[in-house]
């Protein structure tokens, strides 16, 4: 199921245990565990990408750049 949230321009997309989600030719996000009060997910992405959890960031710099020198990659 696909759901597209107008408000904030959101594609929600419903996936169960093991199932993936492509974004472009080389990134990868896998559902890998479904617990009771959180989600663990992998990614897979180029290593010169940074994926970094937002709380890890000031308000605002993961819109601006992930990339920044404020934000503390945990890979």
């Amino acid at each position: 199921m696909m759901v597209l949230h107008k408000e904030k321009g959101m594609l929600v997309l419903s996936r169960k245990m093991s199932e993936r989600i492509l974004i472009g030719d080389e990134i990868s996000i896998t559902i890998v565990r479904i617990g009771p009060n959180s989600v663990r997910i992998g990614v897979e992405a180029p290593r010169n990408m940074s994926v970094v959890r937002s709380e890890l960031c000031p308000l605002g710099s993961v819109q601006e750049e992930v990339a920044s020198d404020d934000c503390v990659p945990q890979r």
